[in-house]
């Protein structure tokens, strides 16, 4: 992974869109902190999908359209 300032990136955009083409991260910064993260977009989708799955072993799927005053049956 990349690290660069804003104005080097400004300074050299079209290599930087090369290096995130062919799948490198970049972390932009502005006076020395983390502002930005470039990924490819596939990554980005990618890294939605394993939190996706991560939750999906964690959370429960129940009926959540029943009236309020009906009995929660989500312990069973």
């Amino acid at each position: 992974m990349t690290t660069v300032a804003i104005s080097e990136l400004r300074a050299h955009l079209p290599a930087f869109i090369k290096k995130v083409r062919r799948g490198e991260e970049i972390i932009l910064t502005s006076r020395g902190k983390a502002v930005a993260h470039l990924v490819p977009p596939d990554r980005g989708r990618r890294n939605a999908l394993k939190a996706l799955q991560a939750l999906r072993k964690k959370c429960r799927i129940g009926d959540i359209v029943s009236p309020v005053d009906a009995p929660w049956d989500v312990l069973k």
